[in-house]
């Protein structure tokens, strides 16, 4: 398969390069929440912070990319119901629905299915496209997290963008930077093979 064939192949993501199962994707859904799950447990609790630096969103935003907007959304859901349910694998190892931070469990669902979306279209394909995918994706995190942080704690919401978003802008950088380096590499080094 040479480069070209794989960069410019119409409406595919990089699991679709996959033999095409049912098994193949029921084991790319639960991989995708194990994923986010684990790395939901990467977690920097930092003072006057409303939630913790963790490696779930990017978790969230690379399922998504890499596995499309159906088993993205449905990994995603998976992560959420299964946390729901009470297994500890949200943030910090909490569990349940309801919470300050939920509302940022459920910007991800939609995060994934929307820059999975993209990546149908390409979005994950060159650095400049997979960038601006990965800022659409966290602004969607964001614009269901922070409201949902605001009721759910009865802030201001100007107390939730400063708690809640501006403190982790910094963080969302440098994984989209890694999320720009790994998926186009990604796409070259399959192209190759």
């Amino acid at each position: 398969m040479s480069t070209a064939s794989v960069s410019f192949r119409p409406g595919a993501v990089l699991a679709d390069l996959l033999p095409a199962s049912r098994v193949r994707d029921i084991a790319l859904v639960a991989g995708g929440a194990a994923l986010t799950g684990l790395a939901a447990q990467i977690a920097v609790h930092v003072d006057g912070l409303a939630a913790p630096i963790t490696g779930q969103t990017f978790a969230a935003l690379l399922v998504g990319t890499a596995l499309g907007a159906g088993r993205g959304f449905l990994s995603l859901a998976l992560y959420t119901l299964v946390g729901m349910a009470g297994v500890p694998w949200f943030a910090g190892g909490s569990s349940g629905a309801g919470g300050a931070t939920f509302g940022y469990v459920l910007g991800m669902l939609l995060a994934s299915t929307v820059v999975g979306a993209l990546a149908r279209r390409g979005a994950d394909r060159s650095v400049l496209r997979t960038a601006g995918t990965m800022v659409l994706g966290s602004a969607v995190v964001y614009a269901v997290g922070v409201p949902y942080l605001a009721l759910a704690t009865g802030m201001s919401f100007g107390a939730a963008v400063a708690g809640g978003l501006t403190p982790f802008l910094i963080g969302d950088a440098l994984k989209a930077a890694l999320a720009m380096g790994l998926l186009p590499a990604a796409w070259k080094l399959l192209g190759r093979a």
